[in-house]
């Protein structure tokens, strides 16, 4: 089958491409192959400035490209005063003409993709002026892409959707067909940055810095039009690795200048590349420990060498002891972060961003925010998501993560009104789910996460159901369903709480893991790592349940939050019940805030989680003949394996913590 056009199907540019348009300014030619494909297909016309003051309905021009047409003019009045700046652009109607403004290329790329969101509005509607520019610098996607195949984590680590769209078997797959229908469908949601390959820097992957660069330069150049600059994973043992120094020590003068020359020659090819990536002492890979040097002296090295170019590093914070014995429960995951860089605060170049997962252990469904986001105020800060669904169903079961991802950036460190994750953060980080598969993201509905993304990242304010009604108004729009709103009232009953059905049918307040790591952590397996050496442990005995993350009597990491936040999880009557067991260890029969009891509560959730999931699944049958028939049936076929799925994580999960506690279901339910 052909490549599923995602957000962007020819029928969502009807309202743009039947109109009379006129594109005024230099180097926007991008905008123009846009305008110009959509008007050929749906009846408008295209006019290129100058051609005096021609009867249009639309206007897309650069205020410096002067002199404006007059709608563009007058719209330029209107709107005087602070500019939309490199990326924003300006929305209004002047008479009976549209009238979008910016100050770039890029940001008139934007702006006539809010076009195509907004459709017949844009042209029907009063549209007061309005500024509209990102709220945060970059927004941007990791692929964890292999060059060459993995011999466990395959041709992507951690990908559900197929192989790579930019590598396959040790080589560049060359498709720059399918790479430029990626950079449209990135633009459109605002994403301007990615790094194409994978943090675990493999020997074949390193070699892209170098006498691989071309590669590298050639999925840059297509991704150029797009507004999106490419960044590079490397490895800190590069100048042992490619240079054949005997030293990767950052304080190393032969280091510096290897890292110098290597970064100048990748500017010489790839004049707005955008800088490395690097995962440094965690889980194995190398880094300034191996040399007594802290984080902060390896990432400014790299910083240095980028920094007369405009590059920046992206130096990832997820550093901590792999080899933890379990039975010794001082040693807590949770806090290596916060100990490991809070310490380091004011230590990093300018140019250097501590890309910090959300969370404090590793993208579950349920974390507190991780404190580290609230403890470096001298360095710039990139929060982590993962939209590549590892611990999250892994693009077999719908779970949309917009209303987690609002949830984590809207959260108040300080618990005061002025300021949320969102405002303290420079830039959003996540990992990628897209791979070959024709529907991008191996499941279908997986692709609303994409788009939620990107638009969280331009607006972390939005509403995330309002921008899942975008996705699926986009995607489904009137000419491509047999019936738009009922399609679109399903979609919504499937989705809207499936983040929350997840959370209910896996591990449960906020214990996190339970997962199968024979399986690559999908599926339940409640002790799968319980007596491992990753430090993800749930202690559960005869007893109770639940991690002592206190100060009074656990590990302290409550504390390392600002006062109020780290009192209220100090506090067994305080604590969230959605985090309690993150926070504390308590007996089975402690009540909750709903006035359940954990067992009980683990047993309901469990219990409601599966009928919620195959609820689902009724629901989507009944859209058989309104939908694409390959794109239903695929939706079914992974709804089919979300129930099994679902039913074994209820019922693992449920005879687990009945033999361990030996209280029954209140209501009698069958309990393995």
């Amino acid at each position: 089958m052909s490549v599923h056009a995602a957000w962007l199907p020819a029928e969502s540019f009807v309202a743009l491409g039947s109109r009379r348009v006129l594109v005024h300014g230099d180097g926007v030619d991008t905008v123009l192959d846009e305008v110009t494909r959509a008007c050929a297909r749906h009846g408008g016309q295209v006019r290129r400035s100058p051609c005096g003051d021609a009867d249009v309905d639309l206007v897309l021009a650069l205020r410096q490209a002067v002199p404006l047409p007059v709608p563009a003019a007058q719209a330029a009045r209107q709107a005087a005063g602070e500019p939309p700046g490199d990326e924003g652009f300006v929305l209004t109607r002047s008479g009976d003409v549209t009238v979008l403004l910016a100050d770039t290329p890029t940001g008139l790329l934007y702006g006539l993709f809010h076009l195509v969101r907004l459709g017949a509005a844009a042209f029907t509607v009063d549209q007061p002026t309005r500024r509209h520019r990102p709220a945060l610098r970059r927004r941007m996607l990791d692929h964890w892409d292999n060059v060459s195949v993995h011999p466990v984590m395959g041709q992507v680590e951690r990908g559900y959707a197929g192989g790579s769209i930019f590598w396959r078997d040790g080589a560049a797959r060359h498709d720059l067909a399918r790479i430029r229908e990626y950079g449209r469908l990135l633009a459109a949601v605002g994403i301007n940055a990615i790094s194409v390959n994978n943090v675990n820097v493999g020997p074949v992957e390193a070699r892209l810095l170098t006498d691989r660069l071309d590669d590298v330069a050639e999925i840059a150049d297509v991704l150029r039009p797009y507004g999106i600059r490419v960044h590079l994973s490397v490895t800190f043992a590069a100048p042992v690795v490619l240079g054949g120094l005997p030293t990767a020590d950052p304080r190393d003068e032969q280091v510096r200048a290897w890292w110098a020359t290597t970064t100048r020659q990748v500017y010489e090819r790839i004049g707005d590349f955008g800088g490395y990536v690097v995962k440094a002492d965690s889980e194995g890979q190398p880094g300034p420990f191996s040399y007594g040097r802290s984080h902060a002296d390896g990432a400014n090295l790299l910083a240095e060498a980028l920094a007369p170019h405009g590059g920046v590093v992206h130096w990832r914070a997820f550093v901590y002891n792999h080899h933890q014995d379990w039975r010794d429960r001082s040693t807590d995951r949770a806090r290596a972060a916060y100990d490991h860089f809070v310490p380091l605060d004011g230590d990093f170049r300018t140019n250097v961003v501590l890309q910090v997962k959300y969370g404090p252990v590793d993208f579950q469904p349920r974390e507190p925010v991780s404190p580290v986001l609230a403890a470096m105020p001298a360095t710039r800060l990139a929060m982590e998501l993962q939209v590549t669904q590892e611990y999250t169903g892994q693009q077999r079961h719908v779970c949309y993560l917009g209303p987690w991802w609002s949830e984590l950036l809207g959260f108040r460190p300080w618990q005061t009104p002025e300021r949320t994750v969102a405002d303290v953060v420079t830039e959003l980080v996540a990992v990628s789910n897209v791979g070959d598969d024709p529907f991008w993201c191996g499941h279908p509905l997986a692709q609303a996460n994409l788009y939620a993304f990107g638009r969280l990242a331009w607006d972390p304010r939005l509403d995330p159901t309002a921008v899942l009604d975008e996705w699926i108004d986009l995607t489904s729009p009137p000419g491509s369903t047999g019936d738009t709103g009922r399609v679109r009232a399903t979609l919504h009953a499937i989705m809207d709480d499936s983040w929350r059905t997840y959370e209910r049918y896996t591990a449960p307040l906020g214990v996190g893991f339970m997962v199968d790591p024979l399986r690559h952590h999908y599926g339940p397996n409640v002790d799968g790592y319980e007596y491992s050496r990753w430090g993800t442990y749930h202690f559960a005995d005869r007893d109770g349940v639940g991690v002592d993350r206190t100060r009074a009597t656990g590990t302290g990491y409550a504390g390392q939050y600002p006062p109020g936040w780290a009192q209220v999880y100090e506090s067994l009557a305080d604590c969230p019940d959605e985090l309690l067991l993150f926070f504390h260890h308590v007996p089975y029969d402690h009540v909750l805030h709903s006035g359940s009891t954990v067992i009980q509560h683990i047993y309901d959730t469990h219990f409601t989680g599966v009928a919620q999931v195959e609820t689902m699944r009724e629901r989507w049958r009944q859209l058989a003949g309104l939908l694409d028939q390959a794109l239903f049936e695929r939706v079914a076929e992974r709804l089919d394996e979300q129930v099994r799925s679902a039913t074994e994580w209820r019922d693992q999960i449920n005879t687990y913590f009945f033999r361990k506690s030996g209280v029954p279901d209140a209501h009698g339910r069958p309990i393995h």
